[in-house]
């Protein structure tokens, strides 16, 4: 009994594994206007659970966003800089 058990949980994991995937989104983050910004910005993103890599580039006003999709979503990357004062979009 115990050996269906293992092989049922290490099955749900391997699966849960193979759906997830690693995206990368870069959004339009207009309202930074000073060098602070930026930092607000990537703290905001990496505390979003999931989020693997940010890179905030003031100058182009954008961030760069790489996340595990199985773990969170653009919309919840986007509330997250929208609640820390940042409203952004998807930089097409």
């Amino acid at each position: 009994m115990q050996k269906i058990v293992l092989v049922a949980v290490v099955g749900m994991f391997v699966n849960t594994m193979t759906w997830a995937a690693t995206k990368t989104v870069t959004l339009s983050v207009p309202g930074m206007t000073c060098a602070a910004c930026p930092i607000t910005v990537k703290t905001a993103l990496t505390r979003v659970a999931g989020v693997g890599k940010v890179d905030v580039v003031f100058e182009k006003r954008e961030a760069r966003v790489t996340f595990d999709d199985a773990r969170t979503s653009v919309s919840a990357l986007t509330k997250a800089t929208a609640d820390a004062g940042y409203p952004s979009s998807v930089r097409q």
